[in-house]
């Protein structure tokens, strides 16, 4: 009932004009942005983050708009998959096995508005999940001490790279670099460190300015050098045909896929890409002979798209509840709580409680505005793949520097995102990923200080740190974090290239 009542109190956030607006918004632009092939919702939250700060929007709009965003990318990653059989982002991969054999056959519109039920699904499984489970799981955190938050930072880094990220060693190095980074200034004893006397480093490196630069900027770079011209060829999209039964006949496939997502979301490092994977594979196996996987199934769009959508869903519970970002999508999110000054973790939901539950009940109904948006105005949708890119670039560009530039009023910092958009584009190039990078930022100084309080409990004795059952535990999973993709990632990625093989050799 405790958690009813807040859940009411969150409706009542949600629900004023403004915030229900900037929703709206924020979910109409994530849709947009998840529908441009390589974007993904992280890139997308971080360019906006700028448009939050630009418009002085309170910290529960700009959360709420944001979080919008992320649920929206989530939607329009499907758009390319289907019509261009090009993934938006790495979890909608699995979506084009199905989806575009599906377009080809002259049912465009039918596998659009499946994914978008399939999508509504995963995503409504994940937040009633999200409701029922972060409440208890943020009772269970504030058990935890200075040494058991060491180790579980030390669980997000170790399963940062997650069982389907490409090369683990490159995460750490991607880590290291991240956490190099966030002793630039005064710490805590008042001792300058890489500050090299420059006055604007004194406070240390705004994370937002990091992001920004590592994702948009080097986006448009990346924009200029591959898709600079021309667009995508318009798509023609057949007229909605589609029944109520055909509805009811994907709903068992969307609820598994969307409880799936959202243990895969959960859990540290596994995110969307494990969910939507496990969903696909776990239907064709389940169905057997009864489907035609590859060849144009609807249920093989449904798995991997509510799949995906309930681990958007999932990973918010660890970023709420302990203040580690469960992907990408959510350091993103937890760098605007952080520069919000609100402290993420299990404090949270007692000194933030209506910030909390009000983007708890904006993802409600954020879900069904989605929903409505994504089914009638798919075609507006679809004609933005077509708009070049040298078009929407200005565009992208001037939200960014303008949205810097207020939050600090100073040129240093503009031309500090330019240099990190340029060190983005050379990591990426490298294949270093920069979700790491951001993570170690975030968590650098929080994961000091909690050290620093462990070992002057102790008085200097390192044992603290393993001397709990909780610690232990942490540490072991820590240990497994760093071991699994070594072992379970090539196997996954394996059988992913190789489901994706096998459709493309189909429909050929």
């Amino acid at each position: 009932m405790e958690t009813l009542g807040f859940l009411m109190d969150g409706f009542a956030v949600a629900l004023q004009p403004q915030n229900l607006m900037f929703g709206l918004f924020g979910a109409f632009l994530g849709t947009l942005i998840g529908a441009l092939p390589g974007l993904g919702p992280a890139n997308g939250v971080a360019i906006l983050i700028p448009l939050a700060f630009t418009l002085g929007l309170p910290p529960e709009t700009a959360l709420i708009m944001l979080t919008a965003v992320y649920a929206g990318a989530m939607y329009g990653g499907r758009i390319s998959s289907i019509l261009l059989n090009i993934p938006g982002d790495e979890p909608a991969m699995m979506t084009c096995l199905d989806g575009y054999p599906m377009a080809q056959k002259g049912k465009a519109a039918e596998a659009l508005a499946i994914s978008a039920v399939a999508s509504f699904m995963g995503s409504l499984i994940a937040t009633v999940g999200l409701i029922l489970l972060a409440p208890m799981l943020a009772k269970f955190a504030l058990t935890f001490g200075p040494a058991e938050y060491f180790a579980l930072f030390l669980l997000a880094f170790a399963t940062l790279g997650g069982i389907t990220g490409k090369n683990p060693m490159k995460t750490v190095v991607a880590a290291a670099i991240g956490l190099m980074i966030a002793t630039v200034g005064i710490d805590s004893t008042g001792v300058q460190r890489f500050t090299f006397n420059v006055l604007e480093l004194y406070e240390g490196i705004d994370f937002i300015i990091a992001i920004v630069g590592l994702f948009a900027i080097s986006e448009l770079l990346f924009f200029i050098e591959e898709r600079a011209g021309s667009g995508k060829e318009k798509i023609t999209v057949n007229k909605l045909k589609l029944s109520f039964k055909e509805i009811m006949h994907i709903m068992p496939t969307s609820f598994r896929g969307g409880v799936l997502g959202f243990i895969a979301g959960v859990l540290p490092g596994a995110g969307a890409s494990l969910g939507s994977f496990i969903s696909y594979t776990l239907e064709k196996r389940l169905l057997g002979r009864k489907g035609f996987f590859g060849q144009g199934d609807p249920r093989g769009v449904a798995a991997p798209e509510s799949g995906n959508n309930g681990a958007s869903s999932g990973a918010l519970v660890p970023m709420l509840t302990l203040g580690v970002p469960g992907s990408g999508t959510t350091a993103v999110l937890l760098a605007l709580l952080i520069s919000l000054n609100i402290t993420p973790g299990p404090l949270m939901f007692t000194q933030n409680a209506d910030i909390v539950w009000g983007v708890i009940a904006a993802l409600l109904i954020g879900n069904f505005l989605l929903l409505l948006l994504n089914i009638p105005m798919v075609g507006i949708f679809v004609k933005l793949l077509s708009v070049p890119p040298m078009f929407l670039l200005p565009i992208v560009t001037m939200v960014a520097f303008v949205g810097i530039y207020s939050i600090s009023n100073t040129t240093f910092d503009l031309y500090f995102m330019v240099v990190f958009g340029v060190a983005g584009y050379i990591f990426r190039k490298l294949e270093i990923p920069l979700v790491p990078i951001i993570l170690g930022l975030l968590l650098g100084p929080e994961m000091e200080k909690n050290l620093r309080h462990a070992l002057d409990i102790s008085d200097g004795d390192w044992t603290i740190l393993w001397n709990s059952g909780l610690a232990i535990g942490l540490w072991i999973f820590a240990a497994l974090g760093l071991i699994l993709p070594y072992v379970v990632g090539p196997i996954l990625r394996r059988r992913m290239r190789q489901q994706v093989g096998e459709a493309s050799s189909t429909s050929d």
